[in-house]
């Protein structure tokens, strides 16, 4: 392990840039801050750009040689991180980096900091060395974590387009294989309030007479909730096949039991564990993440009028946000009784991506996992939402979506860890795919 490199990433990890909470707004803006040294202090060049939200860090590491006759590559990460909450359950300060065993503790190091890390420093050595074959530009926000859209809206409006994308913010399947993620699953937030009259009630005077508010909700949003493991035709329009490659590494992945069984949760349903690789990552799926109604905890028997959900639609590859939405609300407003007032608020809408599992970079990131890892690495399919691979889509870019997170490292929990010994491969990795990407076509 090169200390000189776990000293230098620890220094990232220590900034508590946590974009939920606007009190750490200054940490943010210290992690940009870093990030952009890093990459001026490789030769490049580097601006960090306010927004609406937090910073976006724009930066160029140019080619050693050849310039505009090379092709040009994006590096993307995110800066920010989770809040570390609960505290007392982490073992060792969760912005103070920890190395216990073979894993380098810290909130960040898995998702996303650590990563962006290696992406960076694996530019940063090859300019050094004069041997930075491709034209570097660089693109990270401190807002992933919040599901910001500044990334997004900075790549719609910039003409320059790159050859190809890497971006390290994913895992591998298990230690030892690797996984390219060749499509992630879009996303629709919603905010549900139904209203059923003026005032709550006495239940013993007006029940099963008075429309029941928290009732009506339920009865709404069963409308959209999956039967058999798939949700109602209208939510699946539009889905696109999966590739033969797609579907032939299922087999290679861990099992869908086995997936269920060490996160301690419970199947679905019968069919839930044969089918876990299809519902979490090639068809939609509903979740209602919270529920508001009546007076839960206290001791009552009123009929309330006012209830409230919040509840997310990931979308597989291929749907439309639009289409979706509006088949969401007619759903609902079917489901719902009649009499009951509903208000639907979307408050946050993503676009699945995908990338052409035969496009010239995965090929090459094929070889390149294969040389250094030892395994060629599965083409998977993400069951997350990552709002830059639809707007990397959109602009024709091809990306390679992968990284050395492994299953464990409690990403977006306490004691997030990362395998002390992937931090330098990851470099060398990185290292060899900016090499190996000279042999791109230009666009």
């Amino acid at each position: 392990m090169n200390r000189a490199w776990l000293d230098e990433v620890s220094e990232l990890l220590r900034i508590p840039s946590v974009s939920a909470d606007p009190e750490h707004a200054g940490d943010v803006r210290r992690a940009a801050d870093w990030v952009a040294e890093l990459v001026r202090a490789a030769g490049g060049t580097a601006e960090i750009l306010p927004t609406t939200a937090q910073p976006l860090v724009i930066g160029e590491i140019a080619a050693s040689q050849g310039g505009a006759g090379v092709p040009t590559v994006l590096l993307y990460g995110h800066f920010d991180v989770q809040p570390a909450a609960p505290l007392d359950e982490w073992e060792s300060p969760p912005f103070e980096p920890s190395v216990r065993g073979e894993w380098l503790y810290g909130r960040g190091v898995a998702d996303d900091k650590g990563q962006l890390y290696m992406l960076l420093k694996a530019a940063s050595l090859l300019a050094a060395e004069r041997a930075l074959p491709v034209n570097v530009r660089i693109a990270c926000d401190g807002e992933e974590e919040i599901g910001g859209h500044s990334i997004v809206d900075f790549l719609a409006e910039d003409e320059r387009g790159a050859d190809a994308c890497i971006i390290f913010d994913s895992g591998m399947e298990r230690r030892g294989l690797p996984a390219l993620a060749i499509a992630t699953r879009g996303i629709l937030n919603f905010d549900l309030r139904v209203r059923t009259g003026e005032r709550d009630l006495h239940s013993g005077m007006f029940g099963n007479a008075a429309l029941n508010a928290t009732h009506a909700l339920v009865q709404a949003l069963g409308a959209l909730l999956p039967r058999a493991g798939r949700l109602p035709e209208e939510l699946r329009q539009e889905i696109r096949p999966l590739s033969p490659e797609e579907r032939a590494d299922w087999d290679e992945q861990t099992p869908g039991e086995q997936m269920l069984f060490q996160e301690g949760a419970m199947p679905y349903d019968p069919a839930a564990a044969a089918e876990f690789y299809l519902r979490t990552s090639a068809e939609p799926s509903i979740d209602v993440n919270g529920i508001l109604g009546g007076k839960p905890g206290l001791v009552n028997t009123s009929i309330p009028v006012t209830a409230r959900a919040n509840f997310s639609v990931r979308l597989a590859p291929g749907q439309d946000v639009e289409t979706m939405s509006a088949a969401v609300e007619a759903l609902l407003r079917r489901g719902a009784p009649a009499g009951a007032s509903l208000d639907l608020t979307r408050i946050a809408a993503n676009p699945p991506g995908r990338v052409d599992p035969d496009a010239a970079p995965i090929r090459l990131a094929s070889e390149v996992f294969e040389r250094t890892v030892g395994a060629r690495p599965l083409l998977v399919r993400s069951g997350g939402t990552l709002p830059i691979m639809a707007a990397l889509e959109a602009k024709g870019i091809p990306a390679v979506l992968t990284g050395f997170s492994l299953p464990g490292a409690n990403i977006h929990s306490p004691n997030e860890r990362l395998l002390l010994e992937y931090l330098p491969l990851g470099v060398e990795t990185a290292r060899e795919l900016l090499t190996a990407f000279a042999a791109l076509p230009q666009l």
